[in-house]
């Protein structure tokens, strides 16, 4: 059997701050992705809902909720959660259930209500949990952490405030082309430069936002998508959901702890790198056969630590390759060629669905003003707390 699913349909509602309810905006993809992919809702047979922890119990059962917006009709529903990483987990259950001979066509909706400003654990006490934790303890909210983390990369590889500013230069540049982006309109370094300070040497422009927004995906069997007209659809390569191992030398918050009592060996590579990898090995590609990625940029900082971690160039040589225009549009590997993060902001159950819909568009050839020539192979990157890990490699 083909491990590769098809990409039949793909949609997006709009991201900004809307003041709706994430319902709504999930309901508008998924009928977008339903009409892209040509077939009815009552084609469905499951519907796979990446939850939201700000919507109240609608968004606990989010596959349930939105099954219920579009109308009953009797298919399976299932409900993720994984933090940002959640729209990966929503598209790996989609396609363990296609593989599985469970349904041909499953739906994949991903959608968030974000709150002002940036985000916060839930409300309560709880000692027992690390993103509590990390708040009350640390102080260290997600501006610290990516502040803290740009001080790393400028410590040990050299990079500078001034290359971090041209990373928010190059996806601002691809969101103004972008309709679905909320920031559409080109900035210079020198305007991130003089932009406030948010968690030294971060400025506002170097940190995403939060955002209101949906994804959803058509996901279906190969010969479901030729019986439905798509004789040579986007396919599902890989998709990876790995965890870290022991010990760590590098925190990911909100997990504090550097060991456990498990005997294992230390990793050659880091949590983000084994992501990738995993990946990788599953598609039986290299980066080198890249021709994009969509990777998650919550900062400027940490968008140079995914070229490494994805294989795109050496350790420390990350900014380089924003330098060089390489990791622009009409450069060697467009790196988040939809405007990233950076020109969305963070919906947190969508922004992995909203990957593999930039992925689908530029590997149809159909991204408009932004389409990367050529495109054959791309890869997303990602990342949940609590070591969720969110790659998926799409293929033409």
């Amino acid at each position: 059997m083909s491990g590769d699913i098809a990409v039949l349909g793909a949609g997006m509602h709009p991201w900004g701050k809307w003041g709706r309810s994430f319902v709504e905006y999930g309901t508008v993809a998924a009928r977008a992705a339903l009409a892209d992919a040509g077939i009815d809702w009552t084609d469905v047979r499951s519907v796979v809902g990446a939850d939201t922890v700000r919507g109240g119990y609608p968004g606990y059962v989010a596959g349930a909720t939105f099954a219920q917006a579009l109308g009953w009709q009797g298919a399976r529903v299932t409900s993720v959660y994984a933090a940002c990483a959640s729209g990966a987990q929503a598209i790996d259950t989609a396609r363990a259930q296609i593989l599985a001979g469970m349904a041909d066509a499953v739906l994949v909706v991903g959608a968030d209500a974000a709150p002002k400003g940036f985000f916060a654990p839930a409300g309560g006490d709880r000692h027992d949990d690390p993103d509590w934790l990390r708040f009350r303890v640390l102080g260290a909210t997600n501006p610290a952490y990516f502040g803290l983390y740009a001080r790393r990369r400028m410590a040990l590889h050299g990079d500078t405030a001034e290359d971090f500013a041209q990373v928010k230069v190059k996806n601002a540049a691809a969101g103004a082309l972008n309709p679905n982006a909320r920031y559409r309109k080109a900035v210079t370094a020198e305007e991130v430069a003089a932009s406030a300070v948010v968690a030294d040497p971060l400025r506002l422009l170097d940190i995403c936002a939060t955002s209101d927004g949906a994804a959803a995906l058509v996901l279906t069997s190969m010969d479901f998508a030729r019986r439905h007209g798509a004789p040579d659809p986007v396919r599902i390569r890989a998709v990876s959901t790995v965890t870290p191992t022991y010990p760590r030398a590098v925190l990911d918050l909100p997990d504090i702890a550097t060991d456990s009592a498990a005997a294992v060996e230390p990793s050659p590579r880091s949590f983000r790198a084994s992501i990738a990898r995993a990946a990788y090995e599953e598609a039986g590609i290299g980066p080198e056969e890249l021709s994009l990625a969509e990777v998650y940029d919550l900062s400027t900082a940490l968008e140079l630590e995914w070229y490494e971690d994805l294989g795109l160039c050496d350790v420390g040589e990350g900014a380089k390759l924003v330098r060089d225009g390489a990791t622009a549009l009409g450069g060697r590997i467009p790196v988040n060629a939809s405007g990233g993060l950076a020109s969305f902001g963070e919906a947190v159950p969508a922004q992995a669905i909203a990957q593999v819909c930039e992925l689908t568009w530029q590997l149809r050839g159909t991204a408009g003003a932004r389409q990367v020539a050529g495109a054959r192979v791309g890869i997303t990157a990602n990342q949940g707390l609590f070591g969720h890990g969110s790659s998926v490699v799409a293929v033409r």
